[in-house]
């Protein structure tokens, strides 16, 4: 004999597709929100002394390999020869980088002071005092 059958309890299902699809909605809406917190105007950051570097090595190896148009080839190079290169080497990258991040910080404390300035609005010509009604004009009159 057969027992009795057990009524079977329904589950819902996540559907990871839907789940999936709010997650990455709300990723992209945030990323958003952080790009338009950023100032397009300021002033960009200074590079690095691997980067200031890179700007002459890459003159350099396009001269002595004027084939070879691959990116990754002249960057791997680089980063080999960086690597290599003892400190009194790099100084001079290193002194430049420095430089241009003076600059870059000088630059950036006038951004952000132009900015400041630029959200505080300004009053207009006449004070407050030699705004007159006609009413007031009347009276005194």
């Amino acid at each position: 004999m057969k027992g009795p059958k057990t009524a079977a309890v329904a589950c819902k299902k996540l559907d990871t597709t839907e789940t999936n699809k709010k997650r990455k909605a709300d990723l992209k809406s945030s990323k958003k929100e952080k790009a338009s917190k950023k100032n397009s105007g300021g002033p960009k950051r200074p590079a690095s002394a691997f980067f200031v570097f890179m700007e002459d090595f890459r003159k350099s190896y396009k001269e002595n390999f004027p084939d070879n148009k691959s990116v990754a080839a002249v960057t791997k190079a680089g980063g080999e020869k960086w690597k290599s290169m003892p400190d009194s080497e790099k100084a001079p990258c290193v002194a430049k980088a420095a430089k241009r991040k003076a600059e870059y910080e000088i630059a950036l404390a006038e951004f952000k002071k132009n900015l400041g300035e630029a959200k505080i609005p300004e009053e207009s010509e006449k004070s407050s005092g030699e705004v007159h009604d006609d009413a007031e004009q009347e009276a005194s009159s």
